[in-house]
């Protein structure tokens, strides 16, 4: 068993995290700021991940999408998916609030949504496994997920209070 601690995104109560756009967390880059947004689109382990086909292509057109927004397009670092398939990580330089970069987000998935293809990059010459994409799919999630947006998302992590003691300490097993 590793010993090490645990970083930052697996501290995160994953029983109490519903759809939204979260701060994950916040690095000082030289004398700037790198934040990292948790873009979930799925209730973790309540409901079905996004297919890998689906996930994969929702990274391509949204990445695209991103980099080439002319009001965001220098401040985007990185888009890629989260290893549960419940959603993606953005990367931008600032200390945006999640509700500066929900507009972003919802054009993207708008975007996503109404896209008729091709699927950018999805070639073998510019694609490591070209063949994994389902846009039909990719877009039915970008309609759900924008929906989402406008409705019911959520911006801030529940807080989870540890449980305490009359007086003495409390120890995790």
């Amino acid at each position: 068993m590793l010993k090490e601690n645990l970083i930052a995104s697996f501290q995160v109560d994953h029983t109490k995290i519903g759809p939204g756009i979260y701060v994950s967390r916040v690095d000082g880059v030289g004398g700037d700021f790198a934040t990292t947004f948790d873009v979930r689109m799925k209730t973790p382990n309540k409901e079905p991940a996004v297919h890998p086909n689906a996930m994969h292509t929702i990274e391509h057109v949204v990445a695209t999408f991103l980099r080439n927004d002319p009001e965001w397009k220098d401040r985007i670092v990185y888009w890629g998916p989260m290893g549960c398939l419940t959603g993606f990580y953005l990367i931008v330089k600032g200390r945006p609030d999640p509700r500066d970069v929900q507009p972003l987000v919802l054009r993207a998935f708008e975007h996503l949504r109404d896209c008729e293809g091709p699927v950018p990059g999805a070639t073998p010459v510019n694609c490591g496994n070209w063949l994994l994409h389902d846009l039909p799919m990719a877009k039915w999630e970008a309609a759900r997920y924008a929906e989402i947006l406008k409705t019911t998302a959520s911006y801030e992590y529940e807080k989870t209070e540890r449980p305490g003691t009359a007086g003495g300490a409390f120890y995790d097993s």
